[in-house]
């Protein structure tokens, strides 16, 4: 009996046990699906909207599936934003941005990581104090020195700072940079490898998810800059999209299908473009907060 009685409080504790470890796990799946549904609202409000009529997107209640669905707003809004020469500035602008952030980046981290030189240290630190400096802290020295050059209305000033290096990535690289082995760089010197040949041949090849990851953030930040070219392009036919969205919201504040249409339009490529390098996106960002 005695032995009954005490398997009896051991089995219910293991079953207490199995409940708290289930609870333990579910829960957190649980909150982390409310939150990603509402973090995914107001996409699918843009979505759903950009299909709506103009009375369908007005009306009260709010209407969350359209009926019938229409495509009425994306040509008016693709030919009254100018969406195609908008898509060609912007395009024009983060890829040559991104090129540039790449190859300067790259250059300067290697330095940084793999070189080994007097001061080193002190000027990686100095690099990174930049970052503390605030943007609007440099415009107005920067906006007169483009002046004075004869950069404003060109994508000179929003291009050419790309290819002197950025702080942040400069750091990410270095870390990433740093984690590859000694031996390869060393075998290539003793082979005279140069450090151009080493970092073109050895440490690029090894460093594929950094510089995706590196290409991507730059990708991102250019396709959305605003403030930039609000602020050095005035000409309407240098507008990149995130300028002409303004100005098409401006214009058309109260037809909210074509609003949501040139969202759309404008966020969809950035959706597809995540999706397709996220694994190596994933890779590049875990692995440079932990090498070196």
């Amino acid at each position: 009996m005695k032995a009954v009685a005490t398997q009896a409080p051991a089995e219910t504790q293991v079953a207490r046990g199995r409940r708290t470890r289930t609870v333990g796990h579910v829960a957190p799946m649980a909150l982390l699906l409310v939150l990603a549904a509402l973090y995914l609202l107001p996409f699918v409000w843009m979505v759903s909207t950009s299909f709506k009529t103009e009375p369908q997107s007005l009306a009260s209640p709010p209407v969350l599936i359209p009926s019938p669905i229409v495509f009425d707003a994306f040509p008016a809004a693709i030919e009254k934003m100018n969406f195609v020469g908008a898509l060609g500035n912007t395009l024009f602008y983060a890829v040559t941005a991104m090129v540039g952030t790449l190859v300067s980046c790259s250059l300067v981290a290697y330095g940084f990581a793999i070189v080994k030189w007097p001061g080193r240290d002190i000027v990686f630190v100095l690099v990174l104090a930049t970052m503390m400096l605030p943007t609007q802290v440099t415009l107005i020295p920067l906006y007169v020195i483009y002046a004075k050059l004869g950069w404003i209305n060109t994508y000179l000033p929003l291009i050419m700072p790309s290819f002197v290096g950025v702080p942040f990535f400069i750091f990410l690289l270095r870390q990433f940079f740093r984690g590859i082995p000694a031996d390869l760089i060393d075998a290539a010197r003793i082979d005279g490898a140069s450090d151009l040949r080493i970092l073109t041949r050895i440490v690029v090849p090894l460093s594929k998810p950094a510089l995706i990851t590196v290409g991507l953030l730059t990708f991102i930040d250019k396709w959305n800059d605003f403030y930039g070219p609000l602020i050095y392009l005035q000409q309407p036919e240098l507008r990149p999209l995130s300028l002409a969205l303004q100005v098409f919201q401006a214009a058309h504040r109260a037809q909210w299908p074509q609003l949501m249409a040139a969202s759309l339009l404008i966020a969809l490529p950035l959706v597809v473009i995540y999706f397709i390098a996220q694994r190596w996106f994933i890779e590049g960002i875990t692995l440079t907060g932990t090498k070196g």
